[in-house]
């Protein structure tokens, strides 16, 4: 679907508002009027913008005044400024202020249509330099799908189909297959591809703010709401809005998402007014919505409202012709990041063990299985006691020493450590290795992060 790119007029003289609107709207755009600085700012702060042609000269304000003001509404939208009393010191004020361009009127419309056309021309770049910015700073390894294996190369080629379309997607699947990764294929898929790409996990969201955080909220709407609040829908309009974790979005909340879903329409918190976005909506979730329809918990309407196209990502257990080649590409990846010390490969036994695990956290737990070998292999082997470890080998797979015997020649003063020492030096270790990354070391250990700097804490290693 063409984005059809909006164009508010702001001028006061009804006739040439008419003429430009008329001239525009021929050419595809959809047009918003307003005669005053009060009405455009409250389209400004209803509506999403591409572009405002802005008077100079209006019956309750300067132009040079609001244009500040409307930047700060929408910053990425484009301002023309029309005025009938063209001068270079005002010209000079407004591209400081941000102004694309100015125009005097009486204005050639063809000169300006080719001005807003390159204006809007700037606008997608931002946007679209706006997006890039957000996906290489979420890049992380498991952002690359890897598919040698027939499910997976089913899946893609469902993902594909399913792009081209502008329906509703659902994803299932278990905790950690790559589901918002599908959900990206299909937004890259799409004829939104250069339009804002909005992803939010409804199970991270507490329950009394999730209605804030979707549709937004106007100033004193509740205690806490200093200042108005443009919702995650609204910034994704004509883009695509990805819910993980739909299964846990209160029931409360998913009554107003289907009714959005259902007419594009929703109230921020505190407003009477309705809003109109055009978002496509892909969710996902780990859950069995069937079994939690029948126990109350999800809404058979938003279920089948959600599941006319429905994509199932395989687990890792089912594709395992893909478990060496993510393996390579983490690595790689790492590799290429400067995020390893030397080069690691996997031991024979290694791989034979990886190919007949059943990873029950799926590609995430893979991941994090090999970071773990790489920091407990010795000289870059990675064994799998350094992936899996035993208990009784806790000292020989310790990130620091190269034997038992070089770790017991630290303690001087006993035959042998006492279990807080060997904890302290493994945790010093692991730290090390990880150059102080406590997030890091902690998933490493199997702990969590205030349980680490608790520790920390006791052995006097932090303030």
């Amino acid at each position: 679907m063409k984005h059809c790119q909006k164009i508010l007029i702001l001028d006061d003289e009804d006739a040439l508002r008419a003429i430009i609107a008329q001239r525009l709207t021929r050419k595809g755009y959809e047009i918003l009027e307003a005669g005053t600085a009060k009405e455009g700012l409250s389209l400004l702060k209803e509506t999403l913008i591409d572009a405002v042609l802005l008077d100079i000269k209006l019956p309750d304000g300067d132009g040079l005044i609001l244009l500040p003001k409307i930047k700060q509404l929408q910053a990425d939208l484009q301002v023309v400024m029309l005025t009938g009393n063209g001068t270079i010191e005002s010209a000079i004020e407004a591209m400081k202020l941000g102004a694309y361009d100015y125009l005097t009127k009486p204005c050639n419309l063809s000169e300006l249509e080719i001005t807003l056309q390159k204006a809007l021309e700037k606008q997608k770049l931002l946007l679209e330099n706006t997006g890039l910015r957000q996906v290489v700073n979420r890049q992380t390894p498991e952002q690359k799908i890897i598919a040698e294996s027939a499910p997976m190369n089913a899946l893609l080629e469902m993902t594909r189909k399913v792009a081209q379309t502008d329906a509703s997607v659902l994803i299932q699947g278990e905790s950690g297959v790559g589901k918002e990764l599908i959900a990206q294929a299909i937004h890259l898929g799409s004829s939104r591809v250069n339009r804002p790409w909005v992803p939010v996990n409804a199970g991270a969201i507490p329950e009394a703010l999730i209605e804030s955080e979707l549709f937004g909220h106007e100033k004193g709407a509740f205690t806490g709401a200093g200042t108005q609040k443009i919702g995650l829908v609204e910034m994704a309009d004509n883009g695509t809005l990805f819910l993980d974790e739909i299964g846990e979005m209160p029931l409360s909340i998913q009554v107003k998402l289907l009714r959005f879903l259902e007419s594009g329409e929703f109230r921020r918190v505190g407003d009477t007014r309705l809003r109109r976005v055009d978002v496509r909506i892909v969710a996902a979730t780990n859950r069995d919505l069937k079994q939690e329809i029948n126990h109350g918990r999800f809404r058979e309407d938003l279920f089948y409202r959600l599941n006319g196209l429905t994509l199932i990502v395989p687990p890792l257990r089912e594709r395992r012709e893909d478990i060496l080649p993510l393996v390579k590409h983490f690595l790689e990846t790492q590799s290429k990041n400067k995020l390893l010390d030397h080069d690691y490969s996997l031991l024979p036994e290694t791989k034979e063990r990886l190919l007949t695990y059943d990873f029950p956290g799926n590609i995430r737990e893979l991941f994090h299985l090999i970071e773990r070998g790489q920091i407990l292999s010795i000289d870059g082997r990675i064994t799998p006691q350094d992936i899996w470890g035993k208990s009784e080998q806790l000292l020989k797979t310790s990130p620091s020493f190269n034997s038992e015997e070089k770790f017991f020649n630290l303690f001087h003063d006993h035959h042998y450590p006492s279990l807080e020492d060997v904890e302290k030096h493994y945790i010093l270790a692991t730290l090390k290795k990880v150059k102080g990354n406590k997030t890091q070391a902690a998933n490493l250990l199997g702990i969590s992060v205030r349980n680490l700097y608790r520790k920390l804490q006791n052995y006097g290693m932090v303030e």
